[in-house]
């Protein structure tokens, strides 16, 4: 199994294809065999990295480890990288994991090329932040008193991805997921809601960024990357599908993705 310990944890990765070095980043559930179809798709043309986030899927739980921020998983994508000797690389982000990214661009820009961040959970860049997290909540608890943790985690996941999205996944991931609901609840929820860095740090990012919004996605995923965009100085890109575009979109989205990478991270 191959896993490599960095940055205080032992994190469960992949590395498939050639060319110039690409890091997958996943949000939610952190298990980045969700990725497989779409990694397999970028591999014809890039060294795709997926990973397992710290205390999710095959990536154990470090011990003593009860509290994260967005600075640590930034740090945990820098170090993989530098461990493996891919930086510096192109970054995808996705959910909590584009802002992962967005912090690597800012902290690390010596492990980074480019960077895509495939709709930002900035809660505070949401209409009604308070109102999303109410409605995760009202789920929650709904799940907590029908089957506990793995149960809540499920309905979190179906609200963000659609049932065929979650009914669609192999067997063997979905399990995983589900093992991870403790991280999830225990560790990660809340933690990143807070982030959103000043305008003048963003300012200062000198990296290209795309910022990508699926078209069948939760309208505050979109609210988010457009207040990020202004900031950013840069155009929002529509692509197909939704928030889990790589599972029921994964060659548009890739396709997407390819384009910008040529483009600037040579």
């Amino acid at each position: 199994m191959p896993r490599l310990t960095v940055n205080g944890a032992e994190l469960h990765h992949d590395v498939r294809g050639s060319g110039l070095p690409l890091l997958l980043i996943m949000g939610a559930t952190g298990d980045g065999g969700v990725f497989e179809r779409f990694a397999g798709v970028l591999a014809d043309e890039f060294t795709v990295v997926t990973y397992d986030r710290r205390g999710n899927g095959r990536s154990p739980r470090p011990p003593g480890w009860d509290t994260t921020s967005p600075e640590e998983q930034a740090d945990d994508g820098a170090a993989l990288l530098d461990a493996l000797g891919l930086a510096p690389a192109a970054v995808f982000g996705t959910s909590s994991g584009a802002i992962f990214a967005l912090d690597m661009l800012m902290r690390h820009p010596e492990s980074v090329r480019c960077a895509t961040l495939h709709e930002p959970a900035l809660f505070r860049l949401f209409d009604d932040p308070f109102g999303a997290r109410d409605r995760v909540t009202a789920l929650v608890t709904e799940g907590m008193e029908a089957g506990g943790r793995p149960a809540a985690f499920e309905r979190f996941i179906r609200f963000v991805a659609g049932d065929p999205n979650w009914e669609g996944l192999d067997a063997s991931v979905r399990e995983r997921m589900l093992a991870s609901a403790d991280t999830y609840f225990g560790v990660e929820i809340g933690r990143f809601d807070s982030y959103l860095p000043d305008d003048e740090s963003l300012r200062a990012i000198s990296l290209p960024v795309q910022l990508l919004v699926s078209d069948g996605s939760l309208p505050f995923f979109a609210q988010a990357a457009g207040r990020l965009a202004e900031r950013l100085g840069v155009e929002v890109t529509r692509t197909s599908g939704t928030h889990f575009a790589y599972l029921d979109h994964p060659d548009e989205l890739a396709e997407t993705v390819k384009g910008f990478v040529r483009r600037v991270g040579g």
